[in-house]
């Protein structure tokens, strides 16, 4: 594949990561998206449909990681750095997910609304890619 569309591709992909960013209020159940943006250190969770939050951050993180891997693979072109990367985002999937539903279920105080804030973060964006792209890249380079 030329370096060209290699490019193109993942301006494109990139774009879709912007995309799913851009209209998450149509896009998926969040009730979190709006008390994230108030005062939220004050107040109590809003009632919410939990499962349904849960299936769309599930969704949500695996449409990212899949655009993720994408890029990564336009980028390194290498089977590891892709088994690598699935395996890492599976990790990070399981333990997030956990500790979301952990902080959901007994969360009675505000003083975790902190850490739910950025759990939920790992799990709706794709941050674990602007992790990835250099430790690949690094370790790309440094090996040659």
């Amino acid at each position: 594949m030329s370096k060209l569309i290699k490019i193109l591709l993942v301006v494109i992909l990139t774009s879709l990561l912007v995309l799913v960013r851009a209209f998450e209020d149509t896009l998926f159940y969040d009730p979190l998206l709006n008390f994230f943006k108030s005062d939220y250190k004050t107040a109590p969770l809003p009632e919410m449909d939990v499962y349904l939050l849960h299936v769309n951050t599930a969704f949500r993180f695996v449409l990212n990681s899949v655009i993720s891997l994408g890029i990564l693979s336009l980028l390194f072109g290498n089977r590891e750095v892709i088994k690598i990367s699935l395996f890492l985002y599976a990790i990070l999937f399981v333990v997030l997910m956990i500790v979301f539903s952990l902080i959901i279920y007994i969360s009675e105080g505000t003083s975790s609304h902190f850490v739910l804030f950025y759990v939920r973060r790992f799990l709706i964006q794709p941050l674990f890619l602007l992790i990835l792209l250099p430790a690949f890249y690094f370790h790309k380079y440094n090996s040659n």
